[in-house]
């Protein structure tokens, strides 16, 4: 008699390895073992430690927060996000204008906006 195994079945979790230091992109996918379903939770392990969600929440958004451990959990691998796309010259104008202290910005804040325009206008077109 063949008994095949069930296969293992987790829930995922977008990590970004240097989460202490700010999003750097060093991004990678944890997996959490499933270890039981009910027909109102997912019961998982993770790092020996046991927790559950909403089954019903989950499966209807592909995705939950878990208060407990403090992490967004995926039903199936999320995708790793890409480097985030420098602003336009225009965003970088409407920003600085948006900065200028006649419409509530600050000194600081409309120099450093000042500051990140004129710098994107010198490098120029992206290649």
């Amino acid at each position: 008699m063949n008994i095949t195994p069930k296969p293992v079945e987790y829930l995922y979790e977008l990590w970004d390895a240097n989460w202490d230091d700010g999003p750097l992109g060093n991004y990678q996918i944890l997996r959490w073992e499933i270890t039981k379903k009910t027909a109102r939770r997912i019961h998982f392990v993770r790092n020996g430690h046991p927790g559950f969600v909403d089954r019903q929440r989950i499966e209807a958004n592909g995705e939950i927060f878990h208060r407990r451990f403090a992490r967004t959990l995926h039903l199936n691998p999320p995708d790793i996000p890409g480097p985030p796309k420098p602003p336009s010259l225009p965003e970088l104008k409407a920003a600085m204008a948006a900065a200028h202290p006649d419409r509530g910005g600050t000194d600081a804040e409309f120099i450093a906006a000042r500051q990140r325009y004129e710098t994107a206008r010198a490098a120029g077109p992206a290649a």
